[in-house]
């Protein structure tokens, strides 16, 4: 057993999506794609004596669900640190990251000797099962641009990508819930997510998807006003911008949000995936 290990895993960003379910969380899942940041979580897991883990994330003691199931899951007690800048509920994939840097991290601290399919596996199946997120964790262990083919885990999904890298510019004005989202109906949808990823896969550029991401926002109405209102201040300005899934953030690419007046957050697409530091 090791004292500590620390694992860094990109933030994600869906563009679209078309939803999967499952009686088995490890084969449920999501089609889509997004772009992976190099904003992300860094994640430090330490082994402790007490019965019960701890879970902090800047400095908050917090519980999040798809965390304690991969602990579980080890079988393992541990002090789970996290630090990102993305704020969690906003779209930005947090709760996954730290799924997937915590399975990392403890599999390393542990000496549970599992492969990355298998870490990725734990914390993709630990996130569908608290409805968190149908995509990020296998996203967010490939890195770039992915576009998610198949639904499920890393031994059901199948991966393409995006050969391109961005400036990306980001701003969150709140939280949307992802769990009250995907237990409502969503057929509408899935339908405009398989139209959006139809058309990335037959012309799988930046433009394509911004495009595709913007429609889907769109016609699976989950645009908020202020939402729209950002997305239409960056066109106005000749820029490219769309909603990420889920939640009332705006990401552009290039200086598109800059261009139009706004002070975003500033990083760019991630060219690796999740990893130990």
């Amino acid at each position: 057993m090791r004292e500590e290990a620390t694992a860094f895993v990109p933030g994600h960003i869906t563009g679209f999506f078309s939803a999967h379910p499952a009686d088995d969380p490890t084969k449920a899942g999501s089609r889509g794609a997004g772009l992976t940041l190099t904003d992300g979580v860094d994640v430090t897991v330490e082994p402790t004596d007490d019965a019960e883990s701890t879970i902090v994330l800047d400095g908050e003691e917090l519980q999040i669900d798809p965390v304690d199931t991969v602990l579980e899951t080890l079988e393992v007690s541990a002090r789970v640190e996290a630090e990102s800048a993305l704020p969690l509920g906003s779209g930005f994939g947090v709760s996954g990251a730290m799924a997937l840097g915590t399975a990392l991290a403890a599999n390393h601290v542990f000496e549970r000797k599992l492969s990355k399919n298998e870490v990725v596996t734990i914390a993709h199946g630990a996130e569908v099962r608290a409805g968190t997120g149908l995509g990020d964790v296998v996203a967010q262990a490939c890195g770039g641009i992915p576009i998610r083919l198949e639904p499920g885990g890393p031994q059901e999904n199948k991966l393409d990508a995006i050969p391109e890298r961005a400036r990306v510019e980001y701003v969150s004005f709140g939280e949307l819930s992802t769990a009250d989202v995907l237990s409502g109906e969503t057929d509408q949808l899935s339908a405009a997510g398989a139209q959006a990823l139809s058309r990335v896969v037959k012309e799988p550029t930046l433009l394509s998807f911004m495009y595709a991401s913007r429609l889907f926002a769109r016609e699976a109405e989950l645009l908020t006003e202020q939402v729209a209102r950002t997305i239409g201040d960056v066109t106005e300005a000749d820029g490219q911008a769309s909603m990420a899934m889920l939640g009332e953030t705006v990401f552009a690419l290039g200086t598109g949000l800059s261009d139009a007046g706004y002070e975003p957050a500033v990083c760019a697409t991630h060219p690796a995936g999740a990893m130990l530091r």
